[in-house]
């Protein structure tokens, strides 16, 4: 008698599933914060917003990915370190608005579900929730054979946190005079690796060769540095009331970001001679004969996010940012808006402008 089909046959194995929720139970748990009600295991997550400490709450949520960061993961097989990626993507995008994280949600989708691969995934973002604050309390692991070339996985990630309501960060208070503090990233963080990862295949570099920009690691985790964490030393800035605004600088790079926050009749300038850029960008720049406007509108060139202060309070900003352990500087100021571009960049590589680059000697 022919053997009916099974699921497993089919390419889903429900007990590995089952084995890496087990796995990763130790690494949630230790995310746990106060608002939290039960654990890992149920049909939905819990969240009471009285216990963490609210009154006038308003909730804010952020959705994201990692991109084609992955790849580089899978092919190095390095898999510890995206997690973190997953989470700086979500819950930057909440201390922009003054909001602290407070709970994420995860989404693993692979061909075939390998668990030593997977949890180590699961753990990363369970040691960027540690390092956010938020509590990971829940998420979904989908195995979707012929979706997936076998090996490959994505991943989303879904956080909400709150702000009282009298401290949301709108920008709506910026004006011309304010500075600009420049909050140094930890490199490329989690966007232009489809132009990474074409430059790195198409010259010829081998992502297990040596890193051209650190001794005694190779190039693949120096690409796969995990992206900067900014929620602890803004959000005490904030606190302190001495922020108007914050712009986390993801893909379109300062250029594309930092008008987001800017006032109507308010543009930017910035000074790329005032920070230091990773030495990856040099690097990524010659081998890929990139020039300034690419660069500016690809990558955060050093800057993973920027806060707009009053020039009275940018030093007390400076000191508690650093404080908190950030790399910082003042970068720029706001002017009143006279042209099209709203953000310019001066500096050793040129102007960088929305729409045109001008070089100069």
């Amino acid at each position: 008698m022919t053997s009916g089909y099974t699921y497993r046959g089919a390419g889903v194995d429900i007990e590995a599933g089952d084995a890496l929720v087990e796995a990763i139970k130790p690494a949630a748990k230790a995310t746990l914060r106060p608002g939290v009600i039960g654990g890992l295991g149920g049909f939905g997550a819990l969240f009471d917003l009285k216990a963490a400490g609210y009154t006038d709450p308003l909730l804010v949520s952020s959705t994201d990915g990692v991109g084609t960061k992955l790849k580089v993961a899978i092919a190095a097989n390095i898999h510890d370190t995206v997690g973190q990626d997953l989470v700086a993507m979500c819950v930057n995008d909440l201390v922009v608005q003054g909001a602290e994280p407070l709970f994420f949600l995860d989404y693993f989708a692979s061909s075939r579900l390998k668990v030593t691969a997977a949890a180590a995934v699961i753990q990363g973002i369970a040691k960027g929730c540690e390092m956010a604050g938020c509590a990971l309390i829940g998420g979904e692991t989908a195995e979707m054979p012929g979706l997936y070339e076998d090996g490959d996985y994505d991943l989303a990630g879904f956080v909400v946190g709150a702000v009282e309501r009298d401290r949301l960060l709108t920008g709506a208070d910026v004006t011309p005079g304010d500075l600009l503090i420049g909050i140094a990233s930890s490199g490329i963080h989690s966007n232009g690796y489809s132009l990474v990862r074409r430059i790195v295949e198409g010259e010829g570099f081998a992502y297990d060769g040596p890193s051209p920009v650190e001794d005694g690691v190779s190039l693949a985790q120096t690409l796969l540095t995990p992206t900067k964490i900014y929620v602890k030393g803004p959000l005490a800035a904030h606190k302190a009331g001495l922020v108007k605004a914050f712009a986390h600088i993801t893909g379109s790079g300062i250029i594309g970001n930092l008008p987001r926050v800017l006032p109507e009749g308010t543009a930017a300038e910035l000074d790329a001679a005032r920070w230091t850029w990773p030495a990856i960008y040099d690097w990524l720049q010659k081998v890929g004969r990139l020039d300034a406007r690419e660069l500016a509108h690809t990558f955060n060139c050093g800057l993973g996010m920027i806060a707009v202060v009053s020039r009275e309070k940018a030093d007390e900003a400076l000191r508690v940012l650093h404080a908190a352990g950030e790399t910082v500087g003042i970068v720029g100021r706001v002017t009143e808006r006279k042209g099209e571009a709203q953000t310019t960049v001066i500096g050793p590589a040129g102007s960088w402008g929305q729409d045109k680059l001008w070089s100069v000697s």
